[in-house]
């Protein structure tokens, strides 16, 4: 709890603005949670609601993560506000826009079936789209500068900023499909929640974990650096190796998806 009080801490002193967008994103969270205890309504077979909640809770996550290892960076105050409020100010349009066509009952995702949705579907891509050159940056800077952290960690904030480009590159591969599902339409039967269809291949199972690499792989280096008193080369070969794993467990999540076969079978 110390450590995690500390990222909100730093967060907060280092952009209260991005740190705001960050609460604000928790927030509509909070307001999703509300309206699936009142509001019935369904859409592809699971309440309307879900879905931004899914993405207020995943988004708030990225842009926090985002925040504070920016800290770690050596950059100037300026340049750093400038590329915060680039990343926290297109979340939170696109989350909105999510938000918005959610309180609808209308997709938000491969939604053409107006002018409208096609537009708000068109500016989710060009949101997402200046956040992926912002990653393809950060991946340059981690390997041009050295990092106010240990190298065991460093490296892992570079595979963790590689992998998530992978992740939202199976989000492109959702897009040209336009659709989630391999085999069987979208909106069928799915875990609960994250409603990963039980039936066929899915595409966010990998779309998931390539996301939420930022955080797992960062976090481990951080557990071996601090609870493993070894060898800086022995830290950065478990750190190198765990990352690894972990992208080939994002690999095999893409294949069985292709393979029109389903994460979990109920």
């Amino acid at each position: 709890m110390d450590k995690l009080k500390h990222v909100f801490t730093t967060v907060r002193s280092n952009s209260p603005i991005l740190y705001s967008i960050v609460m604000i994103h928790f927030i509509m969270a909070a307001g999703c949670i509300i309206g699936l205890l009142v509001d019935d309504r369904m859409l592809m077979g699971v309440n309307v609601w879900i879905k931004p909640l899914k993405f207020c809770i995943s988004g708030g996550i990225y842009i926090l993560t985002f925040g504070y290892l920016i800290t770690l960076y050596p950059f100037s105050k300026r340049k750093t506000n400038i590329i915060n409020n680039i990343v926290s100010w297109t979340l939170l349009i696109e989350i909105g826009i999510i938000v918005v066509q959610g309180a609808r009952g209308v997709q938000s995702h491969y939604n053409q079936s107006s002018l409208l949705d096609g537009l708000l579907f068109a500016a989710m891509g060009i949101l997402i789209a200046i956040n992926v050159l912002v990653m393809v940056f950060f991946v340059i800077e981690t390997i041009r500068l050295k990092l106010k952290t240990s190298r065991a960690v460093q490296i892992a904030i570079l595979m963790g900023w590689i992998i998530i480009i992978g992740g939202s590159w199976v989000g492109g591969q959702m897009i040209g499909q336009m659709a989630h599902n391999v085999g069987v339409p979208d909106g069928g039967a799915g875990l609960p929640l994250v409603n990963w269809s039980t039936i066929a291949g899915d595409l966010r199972v990998a779309h998931f974990f390539g996301l939420h690499g930022l955080q797992v792989i960062p976090l481990f280096a951080v557990w071996v650096s601090t609870k493993w008193k070894t060898p800086t080369r022995n830290q950065l070969i478990v750190v190198t190796i765990f990352g690894l794993l972990y992208a080939g467990w994002i690999a095999f999540t893409f294949y069985q998806a292709r393979q029109g076969m389903p994460f979990i079978t109920m």
